[in-house]
């Protein structure tokens, strides 16, 4: 008998529902909230509506595009936490109501955990080639920078994480500082490919163990900007390129150290990277060098399930569907949770 789930996300200001069955994605649709670039920043209060607007038409069209009736899914598996609390209140209420007016299932997906199994999403007519257990995934966002290793599907242990900034808060960040529009993470990436990485220097943390610290760099940019005003006014302008190549150079070299060092001493060289800073071109570059010269195996996720989408809620649900673990309507959203 097939096994037929939706998926629903709603964490932050993606709205995205998607049907597997099997474990094969038959539809992956997201509808972006384009307000927010005029406040530098995700509103809630903003996202939450564009959620209510948006939830009932992307479902519709996941489950037209995967040609699946509403009668045919086994389960509605939801992203339950973390996120803005009021955009997860919509994904939640819409899910649990879905469920018990088809008399189904209802499954909660960790968000930080379907980032890391969105490498087993499996599409038609493509090779499917996830890692291997174990295998260490460097999981980068807006909100998280983490070091998890992945024993099983659900057996996960976060062995690194920042202690203040996260890796996607640092490029919006030094983005703002240059005056750059929101989101500032692509247009860094952007700008980077006509700049000179080692034009400037900037500070790397000096933190124990698997864990990063990005504040520091935020500093150190501030103030090299701050110096280098003062003995030319159009410094920012004239440099924009190189400044952006400096920041996404120092970024991805933070991440990377950390990461060789956790791959060298587990000696794990199954090792994959997700999240959104995952669509970063000078990280995923980063990533196949590694894989060149270290020898490790290299997973890097497409494009489309790099930011938050349905797919990997629907493959999490997929999996803990198959467990028998289910979510009972009485269970609220959560704000904050890590993986484990």
């Amino acid at each position: 008998m097939d096994i037929t789930i939706l998926g629903i996300e709603s964490s932050c200001d993606d709205t995205s529902a998607a049907v597997i069955q099997n474990g094969v994605m038959l539809s992956n649709v997201t509808a972006n909230q384009d307000v927010h670039k005029a406040y530098g920043g995700v509103v809630p209060e903003l996202a939450s509506r564009a959620h209510q607007q948006n939830i009932i038409p992307v479902v519709d069209a996941a489950l037209n595009r995967a040609g699946i009736k509403r009668e045919d899914l086994s389960a509605v598996a939801f992203t339950r936490g973390p996120g803005l609390m009021g955009s997860l209140l919509v994904g939640t209420s819409f899910a649990k109501g879905f469920s018990q007016s088809l008399d189904i299932p209802l499954v909660d997906v960790n968000h930080l955990q379907g980032h890391v199994l969105a490498h087993f999403i499996q599409e038609k007519d493509t090779p499917f080639n996830p890692p291997k257990f174990p295998f260490l995934c460097l999981l980068v966002s807006g909100g998280n920078s983490q070091i998890v290793l992945v024993k099983s599907h659900f057996e996960m242990e976060v062995i690194g994480q920042t202690i203040d900034d996260a890796a996607g808060e640092a490029f919006d960040k030094c983005a703002k500082v240059m005056g750059l529009p929101y989101p500032g993470g692509p247009v860094i990436d952007r700008l980077a490919k006509e700049g000179d990485p080692k034009a400037f220097t900037l500070n790397k943390p000096s933190i124990e163990g698997y864990n990063y610290s990005f504040s520091g760099l935020k500093t150190s940019f501030l103030y090299m900007i701050r110096d280098e005003l003062k003995k030319n006014p159009n410094f920012l302008e004239e440099r924009k390129n190189d400044l952006c190549a400096v920041v996404q150079s120092t970024v991805v070299d933070i991440l990377m150290q950390k990461l060789r060092k956790a791959a060298k001493e587990l000696r794990i060289n199954e090792v994959a990277v997700a999240g959104g800073v995952s669509a970063n071109s000078a990280l995923r570059n980063a990533f196949v060098e590694h894989g060149e010269k270290y020898g490790w195996n290299v997973y890097i996720p497409k494009f489309s399930f790099t930011t938050d989408n349905a797919a990997m809620i629907a493959i999490t649900g997929y999996y803990k569907f198959q467990k028998g673990e289910y979510c009972d309507i009485s269970l609220p959203p959560f704000a904050k949770a890590v993986i484990g």
